[in-house]
């Protein structure tokens, strides 16, 4: 049996319940918690707190993927055409720094990787990509309710409005990466 190569990545595109959705469906991916990074208000923040827009905080996922079966560079087109990196702090009618498409790289061959992928991605979009690429910083664990959101509530009509156009879309583009 071949030895897994367990890897993180951290990502942003608007809300988690979306990204969480998304990557759950793509092989490789061993696990995906949604979360937050990246504020600049001390202590565990609440999600009540990260809809203020005042700690800082992103709403992002960790994802835990197994690199001999995705790349890391793979997981960001996946990423970088799933949402819209060309709106700054918005992903739809969200609206807000907490919606912010980024990338927190953990090393410093993520952080490479994170620019190639927006070079390369760029000319496919008539706006300027937006995304910021920021080193790692502390990842707070959104509450239980938070997680899994999209499989535990699919009648919910973000679910129906938000999230489902965009797993259509990750299937259209990736199917061959898909579970």
């Amino acid at each position: 049996m071949k030895t897994k190569n367990l890897q993180l990545a951290t990502i942003g595109g608007g809300c988690f319940w979306c990204t969480e959705a998304v990557f759950l469906e793509v092989k490789g991916v061993e696990k995906v918690i949604s979360g937050y990074a990246g504020g600049t208000v001390p202590g565990h923040p609440t999600y009540r707190e990260i809809c203020s827009g005042l700690t800082g905080h992103a709403e992002v996922i960790q994802i835990t993927f197994d690199a001999n079966v995705i790349s890391y560079e793979d997981i960001l087109v996946i990423f970088m055409t799933t949402h819209d990196p060309t709106t700054l702090n918005q992903q739809g009618a969200d609206r807000g720094t907490q919606y912010r498409s980024v990338i927190f790289y953990h090393n410093e061959k993520q952080k490479e990787i994170a620019e190639v992928v927006i070079k390369e991605i760029a000319p496919f979009y008539e706006n300027t990509i937006v995304t910021e690429i920021s080193a790692f910083p502390v990842f707070y664990e959104a509450g239980k309710e938070h997680q899994d959101f999209y499989r535990s509530n699919p009648g919910f009509g973000y679910c129906s409005f938000v999230i489902d156009p965009k797993l259509a879309k990750l299937r259209k583009l990736h199917s061959e990466k898909l579970k």
